[in-house]
């Protein structure tokens, strides 16, 4: 009895979870857009992720050139 009690309490929320994250959309052809999307904030996003990229990618390539320096400088 103890084992149907813990598969009836585990079954039964996957069950239910379909009906919670069912939605309706506003107009029935139509896909929803992204919230970012909506608002043009995900260029903002984009551009600061690029930065960040930017920015790595420039710092590796000075730390890269000051090691090898420092190599060339210590096999003198």
């Amino acid at each position: 009895m103890n084992i149907y009690k813990k598969l009836s309490f585990s079954i039964l929320p996957c069950l239910l979870s379909t009906f919670i994250f069912a939605q309706n959309s506003t107009v029935m052809n139509a896909p929803p857009k992204d919230f970012m999307e909506s608002n043009g904030k995900i260029y903002v996003v984009v551009a600061v992720v690029l930065v960040i990229i930017i920015g790595l990618f420039l710092y590796l390539f000075n730390l890269d050139r000051k090691l090898s320096r420092l190599e060339k400088e210590e096999k003198k």
